[in-house]
Formats: structure tokens, sequence, C-alpha cells
């Protein structure tokens, strides 16, 4: 293991987020294994002062709230495309990109920008991530959610039991706004959610925002929670614990945020829940606590320094942000002494991009190299237990000076410029309203089904987790008052579905902005208006008419809109979604993708029970019979379809009940008949005999398949457009290089053509190249070449013409053949093809860089790294070779060349 020293000398180049232009860059190597690295943080030659053991010298924690706000739509439970995101599909995978993968995966560069370090950033910050944003990186990138759940399990064997991530209320409601009930609620199924992912009990709890009053402290205390983490704002004043026979002491006023963040404290509930403010806002009693008084332990985050992460250049450089946490050290030789900051986890990496280097750079080498101990608030807690009390202001939060009224009142915080926010208190209002009725509804009607509806509520998290239909099962028997026929288990379903969405629509994010109909806001309406629904269709009650007038108090900024009302027809009611329209969704789409019997469309299961399709000139009429099956609530319907293609863009899609066999074969004689006339009038006026007139159309579609079929029905008319463009470019082809040699600009109208025309030939090409190389045996060496060749000869032209060509497709090919190349190689290194497969990688980053793609390798230089740690090969020049490689994925190999020299 190497020493501090020596850590300090081989890491020292990567200090810098752009580690390129560092003074002090290294030149050697961190060619330390990930064990030597997680050694280096804890090292220490004396065991009996050793920092993990004992509360000795500086401990420094970095806490990531990492959080999205749930995007998915309520009746699809995905979250469907977002313009705004853009490259990519949704605002999730944007931060996802920016932030959560390469903090998973955080580069330690050297001065030429080569990799010398890969570092799982969560094994070293303390952190909490939001459950619902769990869920989508549980989904969507299982490498990443691994990585977390693995970087939790090294920091608990590295901290003696204590990992690093901490629990968060369930889907980031104001705790102090909340009633009783869901306070449980939420932090039960926060606690549930954890247990489930990281397989122990939470130690701490992020509340949203901060937010806290001492009926919250109440709960947290009830369900076991040892820690929470505030803002210095909101403490009020403290004092030390008395020990032994000693009297107790002073109290401390420190309201301006003047607390010492440097140590935990305790802080013991009080004799109700509500407390009496004193003159300051504290709580009046002076009386000493007795050892059986409960209590909650609280650290308070760095204030000054928290900002400055967020808006300053403290993360520009690891040795900013060290010199910056070293002055908050206490030189009153205190023991121990832990500097802790706390920021949104986004900061790292999407607010500021490229930051997790700094971190990994920090946590690595920087901190050690001070004999700083990288902790988290559990671990520093279990060796130095609060020796002062602390007495909280009565109702706070981090991000609003007054309290929590950010989230009811128009306070100011969040707004700017001529907007105001006294739409929030209506908003707050009319939820309220809408909580205690359904509270009403699901009693009532939950009595029919479980023995204790609200626990049953508490523990439906456990199905949220796992929708199995055996787990599903399991927990109904475990909570019904009596064995539930088929129709009572999806309505018990339904009306445990209406309360997750009464709770989701108290999501903190549809207060926080300066207006109501911002996506936040609306995604929040939308959620009450789903709790709306499944109420009406559990008990019959109507209560959107009355939600919607409460609404109309609630007013918007923006013109169009007038209130809340109105942002609520506009935006929330035209995306409710029936399930006549996921069949329509199936019907049309199913035009053009040859669906398996048994198929999933979001969270519905469809299983076609009978299909026909048949064509006559212009004119395609397919019918149908489906059963479709919700996977949240279990109802089921049979439905039968007909759907009319007249050309173009033009669908007529007609959907209704299943009415019996005799009724559909009849109908489908009937509309077939009429299809042999040719007539799509006689089609359309025989659709609409049998069913109840209304239809559906393409843009009834969700919007990832509309956008798919628009693809599919523009491709004719784009493939003439590309015949024609590349017709005159081949046919100008020598007047643009005239142009070009006399140093002229090349008339607009020529240069579009070849670049579409050019464009049109590499995306040929690299289809057909991605084709071979997926589909043919990987024992073929010269897997891909010819097409290789055709694209640098492209690449070539386009440079030569100086064409810019947009290639998102291309590059994304690329990637992908890059990354599953290099994994064949490195598990097949002794193939007869080794050194095609070689060239075949090193010419498609070389194509990459050519065409100005700006491939992106990171997933090839994590494989490579990784197994850059283990290598054994014996052969010396297949050893060289795949050094030479490293070299062109920007890893750094020096070292292991110089062995070979």
């Amino acid at each position: 293991m190497a020493s501090p020293s020596e850590a300090a000398s081989l890491g020292r180049a990567a200090a810098s987020v752009n580690s390129l232009s560092e003074q002090e860059a290294a030149t050697s190597s961190l060619s330390a294994t990930v064990a030597e690295l997680n050694q280096l943080v804890t090292h220490n030659d004396a065991p009996e002062n050793d920092p993990q053991q004992t509360a000795t010298g500086v401990y420094v924690t970095v806490h990531g709230h990492f959080y999205q706000p749930p995007r998915e739509n309520p009746y699809l439970d995905a979250i469907e495309l977002q313009a705004g995101a853009a490259p990519f599909h949704d605002w999730n995978e944007r931060i996802h990109h920016e932030c959560y993968r390469p903090n998973a995966f955080a580069r330690i560069l050297n001065d030429r920008g080569e990799i010398v370090g890969i570092v799982n950033n969560y094994e070293y910050l303390s952190f909490n991530i939001g459950p619902t944003l769990m869920t989508w990186l549980e989904r969507h990138d299982a490498e990443v959610y691994q990585r977390i759940l693995e970087a939790d399990r090294k920091s608990s064997e590295r901290l003696n039991g204590h990992g690093n991530a901490i629990a968060q209320v369930y889907n980031h409601i104001i705790m102090p706004l909340a009633n009783e009930r869901d306070k449980y609620t939420q932090i039960r199924w926060g606690k549930e959610d954890f247990r489930s992912r990281f397989g122990r009990d939470p130690e701490g709890m992020w509340l949203a925002e901060t937010a806290v009053d001492y009926a919250t402290l109440e709960v947290l205390v009830a369900e076991g929670i040892k820690f929470i983490v505030l803002a210095p704002s909101q403490a009020q004043r403290c004092r030390m614990l008395p020990r032994d026979e000693q009297p107790v002491t002073q109290w401390h006023e420190v309201g301006g945020g003047q607390i010492d963040p440097t140590r935990p404290y305790r802080c013991y509930l009080k004799p109700s829940s509500a407390p009496a403010a004193g003159e300051n806002g504290a709580e009046s009693l002076d009386t000493q606590t007795s050892d059986s008084t409960p209590y909650i332990d609280i650290f308070f985050y760095d204030g000054p320094i928290s900002r400055d992460m967020g808006f300053n250049d403290v993360l520009s450089n690891s040795h900013h942000l060290a010199a910056r946490l070293g002055q908050a050290i206490h030189g009153d030789h205190r023991p121990s002494q832990m500097i802790s900051v706390a920021t949104d986890g986004e900061t790292f990496g999407h607010h500021k991009g490229g930051t997790e280097k700094c971190l990994a750079y920090a946590f690595i080498e920087e901190f050690p190299r001070r004999s700083w101990t990288v902790t988290n608030f559990a671990h520093y807690l279990s060796l130095n237990p609060p020796a002062w009390e602390v007495e909280l202001k009565p109702v706070t939060a981090w991000s609003c000076s007054h309290g929590v009224s950010r989230w009811q009142d128009d306070c100011g915080c969040g707004g700017g410029g001529l907007w105001n926010q006294k739409w929030r208190r209506p908003l707050r209002v009319a939820l309220d309203w809408l909580r205690d009725r359904l509270s009403e509804v699901y009693e009532e009607a939950g009595r029919r089904f479980f023995r204790d509806p609200w626990l049953a509520r508490d523990e439906y998290i456990q199905v949220i987790r796992d929708r199995s239909l055996e787990n599903v099962e399991r927990f109904l028997a475990r909570h019904h008052s009596h064995p539930l026929a088929p129709a009572e288990q999806v309505d018990a379903l339904r009306l445990l579905e209406m309360q997750r969405h009464t709770l989701l629509m108290y999501t903190s994010c549809g207060w926080f902005f300066e207006e109501l109909s911002r996506p936040e806001g609306v995604q929040i309406l939308r959620y009450a208006a789903r709790a709306i629904e499944l109420a009406g269709d559990i008990a019959g009650v109507q209560l959107e008419q009355q939600f919607v007038e409460m609404l109309a108090f609630a007013p918007s900024n923006v013109e169009f809109f007038k209130d809340g009302a109105a942002v609520y027809r506009h935006l929330v009611l035209t995306a409710q979604i029936s399930l006549e329209q996921v069949a329509a969704h199936y019907a049309i789409s199913g035009l053009f993708t040859a669906y398996p019997q048994h198929h999933r469309v979001y969270c519905y299961t469809t299983h076609q029970q009978d299909y026909q399709l048949q064509r006559m000139g212009s004119l395609t009429l397919a019918v149908g019979q489906l059963q479709l099956i919700s996977e949240i609530t279990q109802e089921s319907v049979q439905l039968v379809f007909a759907v009319l293609h007249l050309g173009g863009w033009d669908f007529h899609c007609c959907i209704q009940p299943f009415a019996g066999r005799r009724a559909y074969t009849q109908m489908k004689e009937q509309l077939f008949g009429a299809l042999q006339e040719a007539s799509s009038a006689h089609v359309i006026l025989g659709m609409n005999q049998y069913f109840d007139g209304k239809s559906f159309s393409l843009r009834d579609l969700f919007a990832e398949e509309r956008h798919r079929i628009m693809r599919l029905l523009s491709q004719e008319t784009l493939m003439r457009l590309d015949q024609l463009y590349t017709q005159v470019y081949r046919d100008n082809y020598g007047v643009m290089m005239g142009f070009h040699r006399d140093e002229l600009p090349v008339p607009q109208e020529l240069q579009v053509a070849a670049e579409i025309a050019l464009g049109h030939r590499c995306l040929t090409e690299a289809k057909a190249l991605y084709h071979e190389i997926s589909e043919v045996p990987s024992s073929e060496g010269h897997l891909g070449l010819s097409h290789l060749a055709e694209l640098e000869a492209i690449a070539t032209e386009a440079n030569h013409l100086r064409c810019r060509l947009n290639l998102p497709e291309v590059k994304q090919t690329l990637e992908q053949l890059v990354l599953r190349s290099l994994r064949e190689l490195l598990q097949n290194g002794a193939s007869a093809t080794v050194e095609a497969d070689f060239q075949r990688i090193e010419r498609m980053i070389e194509l990459g860089r050519q065409m100005n793609l700006g491939l992106e390798i990171d997933r090839a230089q994590e494989l490579y790294f990784n197994w850059l740690q283990t290598e054994q090969i014996t052969d010396l020049g297949q050893l060289r070779r795949l050094l030479q490689l490293g070299q062109m994925l920007v890893v750094d190999v020096s070292t292991q060349l110089s062995r070979l020299s």
C-alpha cells in the first residue's frame, strides 16, 4: 500500500476538474488498484489513534441530496418525452448523463487528460437519493444502481458498519404541513424503500427541504430514526449537556445561524408537539431533561461553505475545496471535529459540469494528505455522541427564510420580476380539502376490504416496490378482512392507488417555483386528478367540480390561464388516459409492428385474442379482440377494435367492449366485405355502425409511438429527397471543388445538397456496419472492414468539402460498436482475430474524431480500466497491443508500457 506522501506524488495530477492546466500536475501514473485507493482514505499507522475507532482529528463529510421530482405520467407509470431535455429523452435521463453516472465512475486525470483512476464517489459521499429517483435508476441503468448499493456496502465495511446512505421522506413532502397520518406514512415508506434496496435499516433521514417542526421530530423518534441534517439557520439556541451532577448550563442564542456546525447536537422532544414559543420563537422551558426524555440527534451543515459550493468556484479545484473546508477548522485543540457540508447532489456534474472529478480527487488524495478522515454522519455519531443540546425554531426549512411559507403563501421565495405567488395558498387549501374528502372515502370503502385500512396503506410500499402478482396476492392476504373476490381485489388496489396519488400530489416541487402552470405544478394536479378519478370509480363520489371551483381562486401569472381552474382544464384533463386510448395506441401502432400474443404497453399487459389485417390498394384495415390488464390495479377489460389506415397520416380507429363472439364475427365480416369494395367511406360507415361513433387518430397515440410512426410515414418522402439531393451533389461535385479551389463560398443550395447526400450515405454504411458486426459470428476477422473503409472515405470527402454532418445516429452506433467490440476483445483476447479486432476498434474511434462526432467512450474506458486492474496476460506482444489500445482510449498506461521496455 502506498503511503500518504507517495499517494500525493502519484495522484496530484488529477487535482483539478480541468487538470490539463494545473501547475502541480504530475507526469507519473496513479496505478494503485481500487483497493489501494480505498486504503489511502483511511490510512493511519497508529491503531490506538485510528480515527475509524476513536474520535481523533478532523473529519470531513460531504453530503449530496440527490433527488428528482416524480415526472411519470400517472396513467402510464413512465416518463414521456420532454422536449426541453433534448438531446435526451427527459430530464431524468439528461441529469443522469451529467451527474448520477459520472459520480459512479468519476475520473482522475493526469496532465495529458488521461485517466489514471476511476472512483465511485458514492463510496465517500454521504448521500440520500429520493425513492422515486432510485426507482428510475433501477429501471434505466442497473449498473449505476448497483454501484450505489455497492458504495453503501463498502462504506459500511470501512466505517464500522455505518453506511453512507441515509433515507428520505418518500416523495419530498413538506413535513410540517402534513397531517400526522401522512407524516407516519411518508417516513414508513421512506424506511421500507431504503431497507428493500440497501438491506439495512436507515440510521438517518433527509427531510424534504430540511423542513422540520417538533411534531415531525416526534414521528421520526417514534419510527427509530437516530439523526437528521439541518441548516444552521434552523437552530434557535444551544447549551452543553450537563455531566454527572453538574448544574444545567446557560443557553446560547444562535438564531442567526451562528451555531457551531463542527459537532453533533441532541434535541429533546417537548411535552407537546406544539410548544409555546418564547420571546425568540424558542420553547420557553429551561428544565433539565432526564435520561428518559425522547430525543433525536441533529447535524448542522456548514452554511457558508455549502453555499459557496453551489454558487462560487469552490468546486473548480480540489485544492480550492480543501482550502475552503480548512478555513472552518477550529484551532481550540478539541480532540475531534467534523466539517460537514450539504448541497443538492446534482451540483456535482449537472449544475457544475465536471465537478465530480474534483470530489474524486479530494476524497482519494487531497483530504488524506491533510490527515482528514472522510466519514459520514452515522459513523461520526458513533464515535462522538453529542455533548451539546439544541432547541430548534418552531417551523423552518433550508430554502425559505419565512418558515415553510414557500409551500403555502406568497412569501417572495422563488419569485422574481412581476410575477407573484398568490396561487400558493388556494392550491394548498384545495389539496387539503381533497385529501380530507379522499380520506373519508378511503376509510369507509377500505373497511370493506382491510382489517386496518391505514396499516394497509403504510405497508403498501411493499407492493409499490414489487408489483408482481404473487407479491400483490401475499399483501392482500395479509391485510384483507375476508378472502377477496377478483373484483374486490381490484377495488382494494384502486383504493391504495388513490392514497398513493394523494400523497404524490403534495410533492414540494409543485409550490417551489414562481408559477402554477409550470410542469411541477401541473404534475401534482395530475396526481390529484387521478386520485379523484379513482375515488369516483370506487365510491361513485364526484369531487372534481368542487375541486376545480376551489382552484379558480388560485391566480395564474400567465394571461392565457388566468387561474388554476383553467390550468386544470387545459393541462390536466387533456392528459388523462382511458383504457380505450391504450387499446387505440395498440391498434394503430400494430399496423407497423408485429406484436406477439402477449405484450406490454407501458404499465398494461395486452393479450391478443384475435387479430386480422387486410390491405386493399392504399387502404389497410385491422380488426382484433384484446384483453387489457393494468399491472397497477389488476383491472381487466375485453375490448374489440377496428383501425383503418387511409394512407399518409390519416387513421380512423374505433374501440368498444367485447359483446360476444357472434357480434364480433359479424362485425369482422361486414368490415372486410366493405374493404373489398376499396371504398374508405363504406368501411368508415360500417365502423360507425358497429361502434359508438367515437374514433381515435394518430394524434391520440402516446408521444413515443406517435413520433416513431411519423418517422416511418416520412421515410418514403425522405428517401426520394435523399435521392434527389444525391443526384444534385453528384452532378455538381466538380463545381463545388472549383469554388473551394478559388476559396469562394459555395452556394448554400449546393452545400446543403452535399451535406444531406453525404449524411445519408454515412448513415446507410453505419447501419450496415452495425448489422454485420452484430449478426455475424465474432470469429470472422474481416467483420465490418469494407463498411469502415467506406465511412472513412465519406469522412475524408466531407472534410474536403467542409461539410458539417449532423449524425447523432452514427455517433450512437459507433459508441455501441466500440463498447461491444472491446468487451469481446477483452473476453476473447487469445482469438485468431485479435489484431483485426484491435484495428477495428481503433479505426472506429479515429473515424469519430475525423467526423467530429464527439464520441462518448466513457463506458469503454470504464470497461478497459477495470480490465487493466486485473489483467493477467502473459503474451507480451498481445499485452503491448492492448496497452496501445489503452492510449487510444485516453487511459494512462505509461507505467505498464515502461515495464515492457
